[in-house]
């Protein structure tokens, strides 16, 4: 019997995606025997299939009508970048956004007390409101605001590189909670710990939710941890060695990100959905009474 073609195998190392040759991986799909990685993957009743059985099974004699499943137990779909490719134009349009009109960010970033600084590109403009006055669209808000190039530059390409895998595995709606919820928690922490009077720009809280979740991930199929690993070091090297970095919306979205992770792919089927969305509930009231906590602190 022939080897199924795609994905390269050399001597001591594991095989390659067959539609992504690149990527190593060593689950294969229970069908075919074709190696697939995290993007391909499809999750079934045992083990995962790639797309192209999945499609088959779909549309051949005797289809099941069940809808396959990603490895979190969401639906697949045609284009699985679509919501991280939506989150990247989004924080291009507010960089823009606040690039053009000073006040944007006066009105958009997370400002901890009342009044806030005097301190906007402008030089002079100062909002009178703050999350503490009852602006709590800032903590979601500032989850997209950037003021330097280099820190666009910098997030967009981690939203990209990890974004684009944990949606393909978690599904549109589970990954878009991971995302905001990783941002509230990295904008809460830092609405806790930072100084009322400072300006805070969290969009890497959302980030680095993303890097806390792909290290789930890959423990969860038993992927080389080194390179995440490397990668998280090097992060939070930078997060405490740089200035201007608020450091507390990068480890509120990374804890809050891995946690979360960890109840989206570690889910009994059975209870996959209560676990899942019960956990993302239960983070959100969290962050909530956080933030009324320090609000009443402040007032």
């Amino acid at each position: 019997m022939d080897q199924p073609s795609g994905g390269r195998q050399a001597q001591g190392e594991l095989p390659g995606c067959y539609r992504h040759p690149d990527r190593e991986t060593g689950v294969r799909c229970v069908r075919c025997d074709r190696p697939i990685c995290p993007e391909c993957m499809v999750s079934a009743s045992v083990g995962f299939q790639c797309p192209d059985c999945v499609r088959a099974a779909n549309t051949g004699p005797g289809a099941s009508a069940a809808r396959p499943r990603t490895l979190a137990g969401g639906s697949v779909a045609a284009d699985p970048r679509l919501v991280t490719k939506v989150l990247l134009a989004l924080n291009l349009f507010m960089f823009v956004a606040v690039h053009v009109g000073d006040t944007v960010l006066a009105h958009t970033a997370l400002l901890g007390g009342w009044p806030p600084p005097q301190y906007f590109p402008s030089g002079g403009y100062a909002p009178t409101e703050g999350v503490a006055s009852g602006e709590w669209y800032r903590l979601l808000t500032s989850m997209f605001v950037h003021e330097q190039p280099w820190h666009l530059a910098f997030n967009l390409l981690g939203l990209w590189w990890l974004g684009a895998p944990l949606e393909a595995a978690l599904g549109r709606a589970r990954y878009l909670a991971l995302y905001l919820l990783s941002g509230l928690a990295g904008s809460a922490l830092t609405y806790v710990l930072v100084a009322p009077q400072d300006v805070s720009y969290g969009a890497s809280g959302a980030v680095f939710g993303l890097l806390g979740a792909t290290a789930v991930l890959m423990r969860r199929l038993r992927y080389d941890m080194r390179p995440v690993i490397l990668l998280l070091g090097l992060n939070l090297v930078f997060t405490f060695t740089m200035s201007n970095i608020a450091w507390q919306a990068h480890i509120g979205g990374l804890v809050a990100g891995a946690a979360l992770a960890y109840a989206m792919v570690h889910a009994p089927a059975e209870r996959r959905s209560l676990v899942q969305w019960g956990s993302s509930a239960l983070l959100l009231a969290v962050l909530v009474a956080t933030v009324l906590v320090r609000t009443a602190v402040l007032l």
